[in-house]
């Protein structure tokens, strides 16, 4: 099989510089999105253990997707479905250093990358056997933007760098030209501009490619409600078991995204878990960095003590790489400050060795984990069974209650035309309910929970400070009760987003690596967590988990 891949490989390498890059031969659209009834989906979803997974929806109301690609349609036309199959192994599942190399080549270029990436979402998006409802909306002047890329010397572009490469924006997150609707349909006339996070991915020559679904107001809207539903997108549906395993969320339609190669990359957000479990549950590289190290101007918030973007990525290596471009201080965000870290390099010295990590004997009960775990003790790191008793964490939700409160309102008057109206929770309640079947199909029990919850500004002060330490203590206490490791361990190694939760409120950073799959197929993380700042020791550490794990792979129905 290596070598037919390897023959295979070769044969495109030659032919791709062979072969006129396009052809205007279509004239009509190439796929076209036909709506269905969904209710067998619906009701497959029933049976299944998990109540989350009880769909009520998959398709949102009046969606008609075509509309996403719409304006593209020329465009997606002109990369023949021939050089499509030429340049495919090329790009799918390949990491940003590989893929400049072959643009460096002459093997394809930027706006050949590009159009690959908007055939493969408009034509799995248009099949109801296999759409995942990934993808709000799309960059209308993508393609013009790609092209304007190829005019420089390809030999001065830095191959550890997004320049050139297609990435998709979480639709809570700013782009000029495409609405910030945060999956609801009062924000579908927000044509906010570019949040800092997507100026800086634009000042280093990356490609907004599209804005991804999302949990709907970033999962806290309903309670107890499927993961990846937003009235504006849908159901977000995970590749690796369609209909079946959840998404992840809120960062629903990033993860899904990603993992079928529609991108590059993908940008998330977490206030607890948002980053962490999507990742986890497609087989992806997810970063929730310490709070500060990215801005979060211009992103639709729940709370400003909690909220932050970051990467979410098939590969470590990408990873860093986006995140080294998303990285500068801005005076509009009291939490952020300025990072001298070289991420990137961080996993170009990777390696496991020396390094004592933390393994949380509780989880050993998991046997993706234990075999995880196995597979790590056979490396050169050190590693050190921990208990780690759960904490009660009181008040976390009334962080989330009342920063939304005051933090949405902000958020409007800095980035929101006055025009758009429902611009607190009060009004934006009333606004759903207004159409309720299409607005909010399984309620807004966590809006209205926003409203009822009294806690004042000082309670609040003091919650945020005693969680902290609460949650720093939880983890600081099994990493520094081993003299063997000199007093202190690298990481604790967790799963999914199983303390999540507690990194969020410690402002610890947290990054998950594929890890393995149950024996029904789900797939499962790894993730590294450390105390903050320490982002480059998390790369490092997960350089060589990933080398050793090799659990990355596309999902089966999504491989050519």
């Amino acid at each position: 099989m290596k070598y037919l891949y390897t023959l295979a490989l070769a044969t495109a390498l030659f032919s791709c510089k062979n072969e006129a890059p396009t052809t205007a031969a279509e004239t009509t659209p190439r796929y076209v999105w036909e709506a269905y009834n969904d209710s067998l989906d619906i009701a497959k979803t029933q049976a299944l253990e998990n109540s989350r997974m009880h769909l009520k929806l998959v398709n949102a109301k009046g969606l008609d997707k075509n509309d996403i690609w719409k304006d593209l349609n020329g465009e997606i036309n002109t990369l023949s479905r021939k050089r499509i199959s030429e340049i495919s192994p090329l790009i799918l599942e390949q990491d940003i250093p590989t893929i400049q190399k072959h643009v460096k080549n002459g093997d394809y270029s930027y706006e050949e990358l590009t159009l690959f990436y908007l055939n493969r979402i408009a034509r799995f998006e248009s099949d109801n056997n296999l759409a995942l409802n990934g993808v709000i909306a799309l960059n209308k002047e993508v393609v013009k933007e790609a092209r304007a890329l190829d005019t420089k010397d390809k030999s001065t572009i830095d191959e550890y760098s997004v320049y050139g490469m297609p990435i998709l924006l979480k639709d809570n997150i700013g782009a000029a030209g495409m609405p910030t609707t945060a999956g609801s349909v009062a924000l579908t006339d927000n044509n906010a501009g570019d949040a800092f996070i997507t100026k800086r991915l634009k000042e280093e020559n990356a490609i907004i490619l599209g804005k991804a679904n999302l949990s709907e107001w970033a999962y806290f809207l309903c309670s107890g409600c499927p993961v990846g539903y937003s009235a504006v997108g849908g159901q977000t549906i995970n590749p690796y078991g369609r209909l079946q395993f959840e998404s992840g969320g809120s960062s629903s339609g990033s993860g899904v995204s990603v993992a079928a190669n529609y991108a590059v990359a993908a940008i998330g957000s977490e206030t607890s878990g948002s980053i962490l479990s999507p990742s986890s549950q497609n087989n992806l590289v997810g970063l929730k960095p310490t709070i500060g190290l990215l801005s979060r101007s211009g992103i639709v918030p729940i709370s400003s003590h909690l909220d932050t973007p970051g990467p979410m990525t098939k590969n470590v290596v990408d990873n860093a790489i986006v995140l080294q471009a998303l990285t500068g201080k801005d005076a509009a965000d009291s939490y952020s400050y300025a990072s001298s870290g070289n991420y990137v390099q961080a996993v170009k010295e990777g390696n496991l060795e020396g390094k004592y990590l933390g393994v949380i004997k509780g989880y050993l009960q998991d046997s993706t984990y234990a075999a995880a775990i196995n597979k790590l003790k056979e490396t050169k790191a050190t590693l050190v069974e921990v208990d780690m008793e759960r904490v009660n964490m009181p008040g976390f939700l009334s962080i989330l209650n009342i920063d939304m409160k005051n933090d949405l309102p902000t958020y409007y008057d800095a980035e929101v035309a006055p025009t758009v109206k429902n611009r607190n929770i009060e009004e934006l309640i009333s606004f759903n309910n207004q159409d309720s079947l299409a607005r909010i199909p399984y309620g807004q029990q966590l809006f209205k929970g926003i409203v009822a919850d009294s806690t004042t500004d000082t309670e609040l002060k003091a919650i945020k400070e005693n969680l902290m330490q609460v949650t720093q203590a939880y983890f600081q206490d099994p990493l520094s009760k081993h003299p063997e490791a000199g007093g202190q361990l690298d990481a604790i190694l967790s799963i999914n987003n199983y303390d999540a939760g507690y990194a969020a409120a410690a402002h610890y950073p947290a990054l998950t690596v594929p890890m393995g799959f149950t024996s029904q197929g789900e797939p499962k993380g790894i993730t590294i967590i450390t105390p903050s700042k320490q982002e480059e020791v998390i790369y490092n550490i997960a350089v060589g988990v990933e080398r050793t794990l090799n659990a990355r792979t596309l999902p089966e129905g999504y491989q050519e």
